[in-house]
Parts: structure tokens; C-alpha cells; sequence
């Protein structure tokens, strides 16, 4: 890898930082207060101090707050989970699809919702719907089952970054393929829900879908600081790894797991955002320069502000209909993959 994909010059990591956490708060207040309801600042700012109409606090309380917060969380895990497995298989291209966790995600997605939709309600003797609330959950033991497979495939024949990446790619095909044919071959009244879901979109997310991500994001980010070590030396081959007292499987095997618990979460949620878990974590390692402990920080922190700033610009752009964050994330984070393309030839 060339030493400019790592950092390049030295630099304080402290002058990242500044401007993202200034960019971060304007943000979030520019996405509290623009949308397609047109809301007085006033009143917005009523709501916040806990007034205002009620037609004002359902915009605000139940429709954007809860949406850029799971914005905010989703972001996080899928950057930090990127930054994780690009550091374990040293692939600079990893993201969760490397670990079959999108694909999982999908196929458990599809499944649910063109063929375990229906129950029997004892009292009527009918059929009904099962809730579409429980589509994070699916989504997201989906990914995670995946994830599971992957790594003991790759783990029965002795464990290598290598082997874990082709494992992950071959068994992510034949799980996307299976999620396609179901959708192209049976079709459903939900095709729009799973097309919606694929694009990636934050539409109807509430305080449920935030509430769910918050015991991940709380976990995953409590762990990072005791993996600093075996992530520095993760980074090495196995030999040179090892060289340093490092016991490569179990120190391999913990950080899959978070990045695992934390892609496979977000994916359940607001679907297969490629790009964040792929392009942010490069951005981080050019902003942080040589000083590798603040990598990790300043992915977290630019995965929240992408996603943000992506579902805003959706909102604006796309009006009552909105462009899903999927779709918006992709036309940002194309130009920048052509270019660590280009430094990496």
C-alpha cells in the first residue's frame, strides 16, 4: 500500500476533526428544520423547548428527529464496520458484502416478506399480515446467520484474510442470486417495500428503528478502545502479527463479530448502503494522516455526517417523493472510489 493512502503528510489529527464537528451540528439542525413541510423556524424551535402545535410535534417528534437520529446511528455502523473489515482481511475494497452480511440480509428480507407474511389468527380462523416492524429484526439475524457461515467456512480451512474474503464473495453471490430469483420469479404486493428497502432509505424510520440500533452502536463503540492493539496489528500479515504476541484468531474473530453485529444491524434497518462502509474509512485514514488511533473516531464521525447529509439532500431534492439515502450515497461516493482506483494502481 503506498504510504500516502495511509495518511501522507504529518499533521494534528485535531484539525479533522474541528470543521466535521462544526459541519455536524449544522447539519443536524438544517435536517430538523428543512423538509417537505414547510415549518417556521419559530415553531420548530417551540417544539424543541417542548411546545408548539401538534401538528408541528408530530413533524418534528415523530417524523424527522427519530429518522436522523437512526440516520446518525446507521452511518456509524456501517463506517465502522467497513473501516473493521478492511483492516482484518486488508482489503482496501472490504465492506459488509465481503462478510455476506447484505446479501444475508436481503435473502432473510425477501423471505419474510413473500413467503412468511401470513399467520393463522386463532379467534377469526383467518389469515393476517405479520408486522413489517419486525423487518430489522429479520434483516438484521439475516446478515449475522451469513456472517456466522461465512467465517466457519473459511475457519474449516484454516483461517486466512484471503480465504475469508473469497468465502465471503462466492457465499454473498449465491445469496443475492436466491434473494433475486425470489423477487423476479414469484413477485409479491410488497415488491415495493423490498425495492425500497434495497435502495436503502430512511423513510418511516421511527423511535422503534432507533431504539433497536442504540444497544448495538452503545456495544460496539464500548469495545473499540481494548481492540486498538489487534487492530494496529491486524493490519500485518499473520506471521508478522503473531511476532508481536498477538493471538490472531481470537483477536480476528472478536473484531468480525463487531463489524458483523454492527453492518448486520444497520443493514436491517435502512438496507445495503455500499458506499459508506467502502468510501468513508479510506476519507478517515487521508483526514487522520499517520495517526492511526484517531481513524476509527473520524469514521464514525464522517459515516453519521454522510448519511445525514445524504438524507437531507434526498429530502430537498426528491420532495414529497425523496431520493432514497442509498442512491444519493452512491452519486457522492462514486467520484471518490475512481479516485483511490486511480492511487491504487
Amino acid at each position: 500500500m503506498k504510504p500516502e493512502i495511509l495518511g501522507g503528510a504529518e499533521k494534528p489529527a485535531s484539525r479533522s476533526f474541528i470543521p466535521l464537528a462544526a459541519l455536524c451540528p449544522l447539519l443536524l439542525l438544517a435536517a430538523i428544520l428543512l423538509g417537505v413541510a414547510d415549518l417556521p423556524v419559530g415553531e420548530v424551535v417551540d417544539v424543541l423547548l417542548g411546545g408548539g402545535s401538534e401538528n408541528a410535534q408530530l413533524i418534528i417528534g415523530t417524523i424527522r428527529i427519530p429518522r436522523i437520529l437512526t440516520g446518525i446511528l446507521a452511518g456509524i455502523h456501517f463506517a465502522v464496520a467497513g473501516a473493521l473489515l478492511q483492516t482484518v482481511t486488508r482489503n482496501p475494497l472490504a465492506d459488509p458484502t465481503v462478510m455476506g452480511i447484505s446479501q444475508g440480509a436481503t435473502l432473510a428480507i425477501t423471505v419474510f416478506l413473500f413467503f412468511a407474511v401470513y399467520g393463522v389468527n386463532a379467534d377469526a380462523n383467518t389469515l393476517y399480515a405479520l408486522p413489517v416492524a419486525w423487518l430489522p429484526l429479520v434483516g438484521a439475524l439475516g446478515g449475522l446467520v451469513a456472517g456466522a457461515l461465512i467465517y466457519g467456512l473459511a475457519v474449516s480451512r484454516g483461517l486466512s484474510a484471503l480465504r475469508m474474503t473469497l468465502c465471503g464473495i462466492a457465499i454473498g453471490a449465491l445469496l443475492h442470486a436466491l434473494a433475486m430469483g425470489i423477487i423476479v420469479g414469484w413477485g409479491s404486493a410488497r415488491f415495493e417495500i423490498i425495492m425500497q428497502w434495497l435502495a436503502g432509505s430512511l423513510y418511516a424510520r421511527g423511535w422503534e428503528h432507533v431504539v433497536f440500533l442504540l444497544p448495538f452502536t452503545i456495544a460496539g463503540l464500548l469495545v473499540l478502545p481494548f481492540l486498538h492493539r489487534s487492530l494496529a496489528l491486524l493490519r500485518f500479515e499473520e506471521d508478522v502479527s503473531r511476532s508481536f504476541g498477538l493471538n490472531y484468531r481470537l483477536n480476528f474473530t472478536l473484531v468480525l463479530v463487531v463489524a458483523c453485529g454492527l453492518a448486520a444491524s444497520a443493514v436491517g434497518v435502512v438496507g445495503p448502503l455500499i458506499f459508506v462502509g467502502l468510501v468513508v474509512p479510506h476519507l478517515a485514514k487521508v483526514l487522520a494522516g499517520r495517526h492511526f488511533a484517531a481513524v476509527l473516531p473520524l469514521t464514525a464521525l464522517l459515516g453519521a455526517t454522510l448519511v445525514m447529509g445524504a438524507d437531507l439532500a434526498g429530502r430537498l431534492l426528491g420532495g414529497a417523493e425523496e431520493i432514497p439515502i442509498g442512491v444519493v450515497t452512491a452519486f457522492a461516493g462514486a467520484p471518490f472510489l475512481l479516485f483511490l482506483l486511480r492511487r491504487y494502481r
